[in-house]
Formats: structure tokens, C-alpha cells, sequence
């Protein structure tokens, strides 16, 4: 269960995100709202890269104030662009990287990386260059060394935003397979169509909360 409890968040004083009291616990969760209304802060704040403020944010019980490392175990989050995630030169290399971190046994990196390469049919690119993958397949690598230490649920943000149409459908088909609880911060209107729960996030508070046949259609209408 993610949980905020009058959260407000501001950047050298200048106010980010104003009490927002809200739980969720949906297995899909979008996320909209017009540049700079402080939806990537809000996502941010759900596995401690941004503490609030004031408020309290938990997960699972968990303070991302207080108990940080506990909760980014628990919440992998996954970047607009691969290129600020991804942080060794070779693909196995990368999703070695956050298990060696947690002292994992040699051979249970192995077949840690093994199986998260395989789930998207990336084991052909186990010792490629990351330079030399395509956007997509960046994105898939970025995702799968998230994966590969086995978090409980996965925040998006603009997972699509910098892909072309193959590889946005690519990485869509891998989203919606995840048995993962997932928050999905997106332009992508026809990604969060499939989520049970949309937010709509405007100057910093909570604009619209429902379902996404009754959330989209209003925030489309007020971005016109």
C-alpha cells in the first residue's frame, strides 16, 4: 500500500506539490498532467528520491524519510530516459550492478540476469555495449535491471516519451505484463487507458482521482 498523508513539496521555495492525502493500492495507477504540475516530484516521492516537505509518505508502513534504503528495495523506479539509469558500459554488467550492491552470490547473479534478459528476449545483448542499443531495447535493459532485484512495485516515469512507435508498443506490451504493482506517469493517454486508477496532478494538487474513462476525457478537456 502507497500511502501520502498531507504531503506538500516546494523547490527553493517555490510550492511543487500542496496536501495531497491519498492512498494507493491499485495494481495500475496513472499519472497526468501538464508539464511542471508536479506529477515526476509526485513520483519521485514514492521511492524516497524526493522526501517531502512536510507530510509523510510510507509504503507498506514504510517512511521513505526514514527508512529509505527498506523502501527502495521495495520500489523500483524506472526513468524517462535509459541513459540516466543505465550505469555500466556492458548490458550484464548493468543489471549486475544493484545485485552486487546487495551482496547477491555470484551464480544468483547469473541466473538473476539470465532470467530478466530472457523475459524480454534480450539475452542475445548480455555482453553488447549499451551504446550500441536502440532506444527500445535501452529501455527494455533499464527496466529489466530494475526487475532483476525484485521489487514489489514499479513507478514509470514518461516510460515512452522518447520512443518510436514500435518501441513504444514494445515497452507498453512489457508494462502491462508486469504482475507488479506499477504507477505510470505518462503523456501517453493510451497507457494510462489501461490503468484501473488515473490521478490528474494541476499546480500541484490533486485535479481529478477515477477511473480513466471518467479522468481522461477531463483532463483533455482542460488541457485544450
Amino acid at each position: 500500500m502507497i500511502a501520502l498523508d498531507a504531503v506538500s513539496h516546494d523547490f527553493d521555495g517555490r510550492p511543487v506539490l500542496a496536501g495531497i492525502s491519498l492512498s494507493l493500492a491499485e495494481q495500475r495507477i496513472g499519472i497526468v498532467g501538464a508539464n511542471g504540475s508536479g506529477k515526476s516530484t509526485f513520483a519521485r516521492l514514492l521511492n524516497g528520491l524526493v522526501i517531502p516537505r512536510a507530510g509523510r509518505v510510507t509504503i507498506d508502513g514504510l517512511d521513505t524519510a526514514e527508512d529509505v534504503k527498506a523502501v527502495r528495495r521495495k520500489v523500483g523506479f524506472v526513468f524517462q530516459n535509459p541513459d540516466h539509469q543505465i550505469v555500466m558500459p556492458i548490458v550484464s554488467e548493468d543489471l549486475a550492478f544493484g545485485l552486487k550492491a546487495r551482496k547477491v552470490p555470484k551464480a544468483e547473479i547469473t541466473e538473476r540476469i539470465d532470467a530478466a534478459l530472457a523475459r524480454y528476449g534480450l539475452g542475445h545483448l548480455r555482453e553488447r555495449p549499451v551504446h550500441q542499443l536502440s532506444g527500445g531495447e535501452k529501455q527494455l535493459v533499464a527496466l529489466s535491471a530494475v526487475l532483476v532485484t525484485d521489487p514489489d512495485i514499479l513507478v514509470f516515469d514518461e516510460p515512452t516519451t522518447l520512443l518510436d512507435l514500435r518501441n513504444r508498443n514494445r515497452v507498453a506490451a512489457a508494462i502491462a505484463a508486469l504482475p507488479h504493482q506499477a504507477v505510470l506517469v505518462s503523456h501517453d493517454l493510451d497507457l494510462v487507458a489501461a490503468c484501473e486508477r488515473v490521478l490528474m496532478i494541476e499546480d500541484g494538487q490533486i485535479a481529478a482521482d477515477g477511473a480513466p474513462g471518467d479522468v481522461l476525457p477531463f483532463y483533455r478537456e482542460r488541457m485544450q
